[in-house]
């Protein structure tokens, strides 16, 4: 097994799903996701820019799913990406996590798999 945190060769989570959490999570409602990067959903929700449409990809993800991917605003993120959590990282499955993967043809992950590694980006 690898210790390296399996997220950062992953991003499946960030292209799969709409991220959208309460405004007050954006700087301008004393938050920490930058007031740039949402979209307004509805009056007290905002959506991550790119991640509203039929083909979400998260605009704060860089790099390409499955190959190598980082979090351009990791330590600013919302609530939704703080508590999502890798299938195994807390020796539970995650099928939400499977499902990502699955959608660009990675293999779920295994127990002991996500023994990870804090990210420290």
């Amino acid at each position: 097994m690898s210790d390296a945190n399996p997220c950062l060769n992953c991003g499946a989570c960030c292209s799969y799903f709409r991220v959208s959490f309460y405004w007050g999570e954006c700087v301008s409602g004393g938050g920490l996701v930058p007031d740039e990067l949402v979209s307004q959903i509805s009056p007290s929700r905002v959506a991550m820019i790119g991640t509203e449409g039929k083909k979400p990809r998260c605009t704060a993800l860089e790099g390409e799913v499955g190959q190598g991917v980082s979090c351009s605003i990791y330590n600013q993120r919302s609530s939704p990406c703080r508590e999502f959590d890798a299938a195994w990282e807390n020796g539970e499955p995650n099928e939400r996590c499977d499902a990502a993967r699955a959608a660009f043809g990675l293999p779920p992950l295994e127990p002991g798999q996500s023994d990870l590694v804090p990210i420290a980006i």
